[in-house]
């Protein structure tokens, strides 16, 4: 078959992955003129982690992997108020968790397709005309590519779900956040984070801090924001979001480099009726997105893609084998959707209470039993109909 791709991110560059082994001909349409480096630390476990070992890249995956030892939140004095050792965290999931940049996630996937897969860069899909036989796009470029499968894995903002399912208000569930992410380079800041995801305990808006090589240092920051439309100044939401967050907030607002560097977005899930239509398929984000408040996004994405390739491997019509996709798959974005939302309310606290009550459940986490409370109330629980719930 021939398979288009719409999206050059983690859920289309797991996608093609898992269909290059079958001899597919594959395109992908990206938008951005090349890889993108704007995004944030993740932490990669469950389904995704399993997939990626089935996909041949988990070993790249892990010499990528950043060491951190611990969760720390601190005040606006830079006291520590809360500790949450990274091994708990990471016990829960049997080990098999690892922390990594969202670029250097795709840039594994990437080159494991990069000599097998065609790339249309600085292109974008503008019409879908979408049969039962077979599916063609037309480009901004000016061209008309057909194939036998179009993948829509161009994330939250899907222009693919747009075109095919319908208009991004009816879908699009705001969870009341802002998010924006930048890399910078201070010396004094990296040694002060040390091998801490560093956060501050703070309300209606929160930084957090990792460190990279050398100097730099990842900084990422949630705040409370209920319009659904992205400001036309982004440095300057962020100094407005987090520069009065005392301790070093002011330093690292004032890393934030130009917008076209920063990673900046609204928080949201998308809620469909269906995912599928004839030759058309969502995955990720696109139909999928669970938000950053649960976690997951980036798991889900290459495991949900994974088991898209596996279901076109087994059924030789596309329609019934992505139809089996959905319905595998959705019951568990569904899942982790809710404890997205129900996790809202600890993931920034509204007020001193909640704040307390947080701190408590984290210091708490050493005691035997709490630990794995806590993570199946940020977790979830995890696997799909007929498969063992991941490691």
């Amino acid at each position: 078959m021939r398979i288009i791709i719409c999206g050059a991110g983690i859920a289309g560059l797991a996608a093609a992955r898992s269909l290059i082994d079958q001899q597919h001909e594959i395109v992908i349409i990206e938008k951005s003129p090349g890889p993108r480096r704007q995004g944030y630390m993740i932490d990669f476990f469950g389904p995704g982690y399993d997939a990626a070992e089935t996909l041949g890249v988990l070993e790249e995956l892990r010499a990528k992997a950043h060491a951190i030892d611990r969760v720390s939140y601190v005040n606006t004095r830079g006291h520590r108020t809360a500790t949450m050792r990274y091994d708990t965290i990471a016990s829960s999931q049997q080990g098999r968790l690892m922390s990594l940049m969202r670029p250097d996630l795709e840039q594994v996937l990437r080159s494991s397709v990069a000599d097998r897969v065609e790339f249309r860069w600085s292109d974008t899909i503008t019409a879908v005309h979408n049969a039962v036989d077979g599916v063609e796009v037309d480009l901004a470029s000016g061209e008309r590519l057909s194939g036998d499968l179009l993948i829509g894995a161009d994330g939250i903002h899907s222009s693919v779900r747009q075109m095919v399912i319908g208009p991004e208000s009816d879908f699009l569930r705001p969870l009341g956040f802002h998010t924006a992410a930048w890399i910078f380079a201070d010396a004094e800041i990296r040694a002060l984070v040390g091998d801490r995801w560093l956060m501050t305990d703070t309300i209606d808006a929160e930084i957090g801090l990792y460190g990279l090589d050398g100097d730099r240092v990842a900084a990422f920051g949630v705040h409370r924001e209920s319009s659904v439309d992205l400001p036309d100044d982004i440095p300057a939401a962020v100094r407005r979001a987090y520069a009065d967050l005392g301790w070093i907030a002011p330093e690292v607002v004032g890393h934030c480099p130009p917008a076209e560097e920063v990673y900046y977005d609204l928080v949201a899930q998308v809620e469909l009726p269906r995912w599928t239509d004839r030759r058309v398929v969502l995955v990720g984000d696109a139909c999928q997105a669970v938000s950053l408040i649960a976690g997951q996004g980036a798991s889900l994405s290459v495991a949900g893609a994974q088991l898209l390739g596996q279901m076109l491997a087994e059924h030789d019509d596309p329609t019934v084998a992505i139809e089996a996709y959905e319905k595998q798959w959705r019951p568990l974005a569904e899942e982790k959707q809710a404890v997205g939302r129900r996790g809202t309310r600890w993931f920034l606290p509204s007020n001193r209470r909640t704040v307390w009550l947080r701190r408590l459940m984290l210091n708490a986490s050493g005691v035997p039993g709490v630990a794995a409370l806590i993570s199946q109330g940020l977790i979830g629980k995890g696997g799909i109909e007929g498969q063992a719930p991941s490691h």
